[in-house]
């Protein structure tokens, strides 16, 4: 076996605990393609399964809810990495600062996906859509539309419950702000927003939704897939209550439509497997690929014409914003900023 496999594994077992990672007790060199997943193993085993019994290609993965960019980087060009599975446009577009991504080009990937939901130089590519949406309160809230720029509204004072302004679910939505409004008028309704907040900036989107059911709050922010998580979620039924006491609304459905985000995939700059990976990458963009990633984990696929999951067309149709996230993704460092300028995390009192 080569030695760059037998040093990647010796160094995965030796992480494991540390980061979290499941690391595979060897990586193989032909047949196979090696995956650093961020996307946690029940949502991407599907597909890989699919995608084996389709090429014979064996799948290898490493999770890690952190820190395998940094590896990537680390390993320079020992890394076993073929590609690189994460969410938001924030990671994908770190890799790519990183140096740990590389160009790519087929004509599957161009006639899959969107130009507005791949890298302009072909360092990365969307997968799945998410939609940053208002999660309202079915006894409290009755109004049936909504726009991401009434969140600033007075009405809504006291009212809105949402975690981090630093987390790059909220600097994405900032950041998709600033490219349709400017600066100086997203600055001004981020001071408005904050002001309306019903508490400190805390916890996950989930967390949010609960404050809704628990009467702190009207409205939350959070990805539209909670949702699903909270209605499937057998081993913690309370919340499938949460899920029950509100509903979605996809702002802005009226005119730029709503914010979307991704998952997406990146080939590793040193991918020792290219021809493999470039299958697998290809795979991934197609028809049935499309379908079982999406229903895995309640998003959107981005290949137009894939058919949604029966529990996602529950929660309604919607319009998307057709802001191309390479553009949310050169104004995230400004959102960041932006977001300690008015302090935002501190609160509404502040």
């Amino acid at each position: 076996m080569n030695s760059r496999f037998i040093q990647a594994t010796r160094y995965a077992v030796a992480i494991a605990a540390f980061a979290g990672i499941a690391a595979p007790a060897t990586f193989a060199q032909a047949g196979e393609v090696n995956v650093y997943s961020y996307r946690q193993p029940f949502l991407v085993e599907p597909v890989f399964k699919a995608f084996t019994e389709k090429t014979g290609i064996k799948v290898n993965t490493i999770f890690a809810k952190k820190g395998l960019i940094e590896r990537m980087k680390a390993e320079g060009a020992n890394s076993p990495a073929d590609v690189l599975l994460t969410v938001d446009i924030g990671r994908l577009s770190k890799a790519v600062s990183n140096g740990v991504s590389q160009s790519l080009s087929t004509e599957e990937l161009s006639k899959n996906i969107p130009t507005e939901y791949r890298d302009p130089k072909g360092h990365w590519f969307g997968l799945t859509r998410r939609s940053r949406v208002i999660y309202a309160s079915n006894d409290r809230v009755k109004q049936t539309a909504i726009t991401y720029e009434e969140l600033s509204d007075p009405k809504w004072k006291g009212k809105i419950c949402v975690r981090s302004g630093q987390h790059v679910y909220n600097i994405a939505l900032i950041a998709s702000m600033i490219a349709h409004h400017g600066e100086a008028d997203t600055k001004n309704w981020l001071e408005g927003f904050k002001a309306n907040l019903a508490r400190k900036p805390s916890g996950n989107d989930r967390g949010q939704i609960k404050a809704v059911f628990a009467g702190e709050c009207d409205i939350a922010i959070g990805n539209m897939y909670y949702m699903g998580k909270m209605q499937t979620n057998n081993k913690k039924p309370v919340q499938k209550e949460w899920a029950k006491s509100v509903r979605i609304i996809f702002p802005n459905t009226n005119d730029r439509g709503a914010h979307i985000n991704l998952s997406g995939m990146v080939l590793a700059k040193y991918a020792p497997h290219k021809s493999e990976a470039v299958q697998l990458m290809n795979f991934l963009s197609g028809d049935k690929a499309q379908q079982i990633y999406a229903e895995a984990n309640y998003e959107y696929p981005v290949k137009a014409g894939v058919e949604w999951s029966k529990l996602v067309k529950s929660w309604g149709d919607f319009k998307a914003d057709s802001l191309s996230l390479a553009e949310i993704a050169d104004k995230r460092k400004r959102a960041s900023e932006m977001v300690d300028e008015v302090g935002f995390n501190n609160g509404p009192s502040s």
